[in-house]
């Protein structure tokens, strides 16, 4: 199992994790990949649906986005698993949470109110649309976000209708954002003594990202279009078709196509008026595409790379979780590790990121295996329960 040197750069932090599948768990799989030490409450009985997310005959996503974390399980839907949260709150630096906006404060967990209780108290709201404006009462799910932040409208091919990633972009950008909000609110802790709240919206997030797209309508009236696997103008960048499988070259930029030309031995490429600049490829993107796929065709994967590294030109293979697994330079730079997990035994998975030079992250405990499976540690330790208390807790239904 992947085990840190020490603790991570945010030992000593508590984080109380509430909310369920993925904005509000990525950014807890974060704060917890860099040493926090992450509470995740979950619904008595199933838990949190992420348990069953993921493809396969077994789920494993789970294992990854919970991981580093203790599962306590709690009723927040009754009076007394509301008031059992407030006591867990109390003791923790960090919550976080991405339940649609006022669920909180029907709750009587509103963040105003905590701050009342405990100043110095940070608390990461993720949801649709933001926790005020005319939709923040609307439900949201990051496919929704990247919709109306405008990715779903730029991903696709032109005579298609939008398309996605095959991952849950909108979600993951927003955790990450909302992990970022955490970091400079505890920056200004430790500087004023006073906590905060961060809200991010999924659309927002994602709005984040899109370079140029708003600028660029409100100044020359141009509005982004699908395009497929190319950046309009940005030439030659794209996926090409090998003997035996797709092969990724960015050679955008004169001195690189120049060398692209010679790799390709069409050394008169990089002399044609219409290649031989950023503009003029930009406006022969389609045809330059065609004469490097006409090239790539007649050669295997193996033999481009090869032409690709000893000219010096961004290029690589496109990779699958099978390539990864048996990459040199994933192993070398241990970016995907093996971990005991308590479900599905040892497993393979993405390491902890960013790296650190002296307070590493890493993965310190496996995903909880079942909901609730530290009930007796952390109400024990934290809250002094004892064994008859968690047992009639249970029975009422609280946890």
């Amino acid at each position: 199992m992947s085990k840190p040197s020490n603790t991570g750069a945010l030992e000593g932090l508590r984080v109380v994790e509430m909310g369920q599948l993925l904005a509000g768990p990525f950014c807890g799989q974060l704060l917890g990949d860099m040493g926090a030490e992450v509470i995740k409450i979950e619904p008595p009985g199933a838990g949190d649906p992420m348990r069953e997310w993921g493809r396969g005959e077994e789920k494993v996503q789970w294992e990854v986005i919970a991981r580093n974390k203790k599962s306590v399980t709690c009723n927040l839907r009754v009076p007394e698993g509301q008031e059992l949260a407030r006591k867990l709150i109390a003791t923790a630096d960090i919550v976080i949470e991405n339940f649609k906006p006022g669920t909180l404060e029907r709750w009587d967990l509103a963040p105003d109110d905590l701050l009342k209780e405990d100043p110095r108290l940070i608390i990461a709201r993720m949801s649709g649309y933001g926790q005020d404006g005319p939709y923040s009462d609307r439900a949201g799910f990051g496919g929704i976000g990247e919709a109306m932040g405008g990715w779903r409208y730029v991903v696709g091919e032109p005579d298609r209708p939008p398309a996605r990633m095959g991952i849950s972009i909108g979600d993951t950008l927003c955790a990450s954002y909302g992990c970022m909000g955490v970091l400079a609110a505890l920056h200004n802790r430790n500087k004023t003594g006073e906590g905060q709240v961060i809200d991010t919206a999924l659309y927002e997030a994602v709005l984040q990202v899109m370079e140029g797209l708003v600028a660029e309508y409100d100044y020359s009236g141009v509005i982004r279009e699908r395009s497929g696997s190319i950046l309009p103008g940005i030439a030659p960048s794209n996926v090409y078709t090998c003997k035996d499988g797709p092969f990724m070259i960015g050679a955008n930029n004169d001195a690189i196509f120049k060398r692209l030309a010679a790799a390709m031995d069409r050394p008169d490429l990089a002399e044609d008026p219409d290649y031989a600049t950023h503009v003029g490829r930009g406006k022969k993107q389609l045809e330059l595409d065609a004469i490097i796929n006409e090239w790539t065709a007649q050669h295997t994967i193996e033999e481009v790379d090869a032409l690709m590294i000893e000219h010096s030109i961004p290029a690589g293979r496109v990779y699958t979780a099978e390539d990864m697994m048996e990459d040199p330079h994933f192993r070398a730079r241990k970016a995907i590790v093996e971990v005991d997990t308590d479900g599905h035994g040892p497993l393979k998975m993405q390491n902890a990121f960013p790296r650190f030079s002296k307070t590493p992250s890493g993965i310190r405990r496996p995903a909880p295996a079942t909901p609730g499976q530290h009930n007796a540690e952390v109400y024990g330790e934290v809250l002094g329960w004892d064994t008859e208390t968690l047992a009639a807790k249970s029975e009422a239904g609280i946890i």
